[in-house]
């Protein structure tokens, strides 16, 4: 009973080798816990089972800044959907191209925010998002361990989170940087009783389960943290080691010399771990659990958690530092009443609305079952947010990311969109809106098409006015928008493979792209391309700002002329007069030779990338003392 409390922390593919990544996972599904993905994505052969019965697949699947890799399939293929707000002592940049859909070779930029989550109603609104395309799953919430977590944990319990992770300081791999393994964060005893205590006075702790990690290598760990409040537990470095790593603190250098973490295949082939080894640690761990819970007269861990009456401070008098430290707040009891829940008592933290998409799903369900294409339509508010995402998530569950047939269910609404229309959309669908959508359009899309319009009866000039909201394809993998209108800022951000036809942008056009291909029919906003290391844009520039609007350090501009080039623009385009009607479209096909010579081909620096980051470990810093 005490297996299924443990879960590894968020340890990507960049941090961790291929085998030393599927051992963790293949261990902790043996005994009934948790592995984590890390932000990294994951190969979808291990969603499947191996032939001896093992399961590699990581069943905490992270949601993070850059949403590397992040597909239906990815989404829908987990019990537990982590999104990452902070983590304890590393940033994260590079990892395996193929599964982050990027270019091998080129630096690859992790966004510091999510750029969906600029409140606490962006952040609900991804929690509903994720809900939605995987209802199966719960979604966790990970917050790093600092002064006034539990403030912030409040927030993520009302925006209706099931799962709150608060994250400590200590741990990290070798690849965090010794700057923020140091600095970064506090010890997570503090930030779990702030947010133990934040939830119990404000009754919110029986909607939520509490987790904690950082640094926890025994099985006393557990038990005080499981009286501080948290009811599982997160184990990072220790169980690294126990799958062989010797912490020669050389991740960064690609050089580990037990194969642990690298991608060097000379390196890998000395990974001495295995599932076993896992097993054996966690057996100990539950062991001791097991031991000190009986010394204290309980049977079961739900029995102590938080409970801190359990705990007092043990003064050591022969450090006057020790002795100057006041534990009183942090052993407080949140609820002397005892009439407050101190453990979660909801199984999930579920809004009571039903969605939209639970309609689309019954009407689709024989389209969805392979029995024929279908057409349906339905008026929209904006208050249905998140259309097509529960539809995209049943189609990926049962057929993963190939999806459906193109155009076997094709859905028309009228009205203006809410948040999140077209959210992870897949091959086989197709969604047109004729009116207007607001923010996160097309976000984390992987096929299918999003085609969006305004009515027949509109009197502005489409190009002119914005038409779909900010952040939209945010993380893209595939798939095609269409929208007769003006986008709002951050348009494509983190794109990796779909394709976009807008008729203008605000700020931030592009940024950290590293595929597809995206063509605006009009004008661009500030710092056009900043972190772009792959894709290509296409960008009419009548006005000819471009040259002042665009982030110069990893792009140019060219003008067109490959042939191939034009064609992919002029089809795009005509693909985009077809399906949106747009009088804008229509104008530069009737009069290309003009229009073609005014379009910029934004394009990243042919085998350049950003400069590598500075190691800072201890071995280079005494190297550098003695020179």
């Amino acid at each position: 009973s005490i297996f299924p409390r443990f879960t590894t922390a968020g340890m990507s593919h960049g941090a961790l080798s291929k085998e030393a990544h599927e051992t963790l996972a293949i261990a902790m599904n043996r005994i009934g816990a948790r592995s984590n993905s890390g932000e990294g994505g994951e190969s979808r052969a291990r969603y499947h089972r191996l032939p001896n019965g093992d399961w590699a697949n990581s069943v905490t699947k992270q949601v993070a800044s850059a949403r590397f890799g992040v597909t239906p399939e990815y989404l829908i293929s987990a019990k537990e959907l982590q999104i990452k707000m902070a983590q304890g002592s590393k940033p994260g940049e590079g990892g395996i191209a193929a599964i982050r859909h990027s270019v091998p070779g080129v630096t690859l930029i992790s966004p510091p925010p999510h750029h969906d989550i600029y409140s606490i109603e962006d952040l609900a609104q991804l929690i509903y998002d994720l809900k939605q395309v995987n209802p199966r799953a719960k979604v966790s919430v990970k917050l790093v361990a600092e002064a006034g977590v539990g403030t912030i944990a409040a927030g993520v319990v009302k925006a209706y989170a099931d799962i709150v992770l608060i994250s400590g300081h200590d741990g990290g791999t070798g690849a965090s940087p010794l700057g923020s393994i140091k600095h970064a964060g506090i010890p997570w005893e503090l930030g779990l009783a702030e947010t133990q205590q934040v939830l119990v006075m404000n009754d919110l702790r029986g909607r939520v389960m509490l987790q904690t990690d950082g640094g926890m290598k025994t099985g006393r760990d557990v038990v005080v943290a499981a009286m501080l409040g948290a009811e599982e537990f997160g184990f990072g470095s220790a169980a690294v080691v126990a799958a062989g790593c010797v912490m020669a603190r050389q991740c960064h250098l690609n050089t580990c010399p037990v194969g642990v973490a690298t991608q060097r295949e000379d390196l890998r082939a000395r990974f001495p771990g295995s599932p076993d080894h896992v097993v054996n640690f966690f057996t100990y761990v539950a062991q001791q659990v097991r031991e000190i819970l009986a010394s204290l007269g309980h049977r079961k861990l739900d029995d102590i958690i938080g409970r801190t009456d359990l705990l007092q401070q043990k003064l050591l008098e022969a450090s006057p530092k020790i002795v100057s430290v006041n534990l009183s707040r942090v052993l407080a009891q949140a609820d002397p009443t005892g009439t407050k829940p101190l453990k979660h008592t909801k199984s999930r933290n579920d809004r009571p609305e039903a969605p939209l998409d639970d309609t689309i799903l019954q009407d689709a369900i024989d389209a969805i079952a392979g029995k024929g294409e279908i057409v349906l339509h339905y008026k929209v508010r904006n208050t249905h947010r998140a259309i097509g995402a529960k539809l995209a998530g049943e189609i990926a569950f049962r057929y993963g990311d190939e999806g459906l047939p193109d155009g076997t269910i094709e859905c028309h609404f009228t009205g203006s969109a809410g948040q999140s229309f077209g959210a992870f959309c897949i091959q086989g669908m197709r969604l047109v809106l004729t009116g207007e959508a607001n923010d996160y359009v097309g976000k984390s899309m992987a096929g299918g098409e999003i085609v969006v319009r305004p009515s027949e009866r509109a009197r502005f000039i489409c190009h002119l006015n914005t038409i779909i909201g900010n952040t939209v394809m945010y993380g893209a993998t595939g798939g095609s928008l269409f929208a007769a209108g003006q986008a709002g800022e951050r348009f494509c951000v983190r794109n990796s493979g779909g394709q976009a036809v807008v008729e203008g942008v605000g700020d931030h056009g592009c940024e950290y792209m590293t595929g597809g291909t995206v063509v605006v029919l009009g004008k661009t906003g500030r710092n056009f391309g900043a972190g772009m290391t792959g894709g290509v844009a296409f960008v009419l520039d009548e006005s000819n700002d471009l040259e002042k609007l665009y982030n110069p350090q990893l792009v140019g501009l060219e003008r067109i002329s490959d042939v191939e080039d034009i064609r992919t623009l002029q089809s795009l385009i005509l693909r985009h007069q077809a399906l949106t009607g747009s009088a804008r479209a229509r104008d530069v096909l009737g009069q290309w030779d003009l229009y073609l010579p005014q379009f910029w081909k934004v394009v990243p620096h042919p085998g350049e990338s950003l400069p590598p980051a500075k190691a800072s470990h201890p071995g280079e810093f005494k190297e550098r003392i003695r020179a």
